[in-house]
């Protein structure tokens, strides 16, 4: 289990779920958990923009059964027939008051690229957190903090190689 992965959002999630709290199990009804790629480590949203809170998936049962490591960061509000999001987002940012679980984002090196001429732009790629705010002269502004800096090695150097061998 890594502390973070690269996927803020899977894409083929379906169905809704309810979470038993003395068991730590979330139930999926029209789930397909096991397909989607979710697995140990990753983190469940529950709620639109998170209203029910967050939780690590301990490990993944079947299509329509996840375990959570704990329900520490869920709201402890019953939890029926709900949407959720799973991403792989650094697990230590949950219950972190400076950041909403909406605000962290996986950044890319071609979003990085892309945001370059706007307002949102980052410094790097990587999991990024995020805030937005409007100043007293009606301005946007954004602040953002790279909470883990990611990137893909491309290039191949034999002298680099040889002074930091694996």
């Amino acid at each position: 289990m890594a502390l973070w992965g690269n996927k803020d959002s899977f894409a083929s999630l379906t169905g809704t779920v309810t979470v038993d709290y003395a068991n730590k199990i979330i139930t999926g009804s029209g789930t397909t958990f096991v397909t989607a790629g979710i697995s140990t480590g990753d983190v469940i949203s529950i709620g639109v923009g998170n209203t029910f809170g967050e939780a690590v998936v301990a490990g993944v049962t079947s299509a329509t059964q996840i375990s959570i490591a704990s329900t520490q960061f869920l709201s402890g509000a019953a939890i029926s027939g709900i949407a959720y999001t799973v991403s792989q987002k650094p697990i230590y940012t949950l219950g972190d008051s400076n950041w909403g679980a909406s605000e962290i984002y996986g950044v890319d090196s071609v979003e990085v690229g892309l945001a370059r001429t706007t307002s949102f732009a980052v410094t790097h790629e990587g999991w990024v957190g995020v805030t937005t705010y409007t100043d007293t002269h009606g301005n946007l502004r954004v602040k953002h903090e790279v909470l883990v800096a990611g990137g893909i090695l491309t290039t191949f150097d034999a002298e680099d190689d040889a002074k930091f061998p694996e």
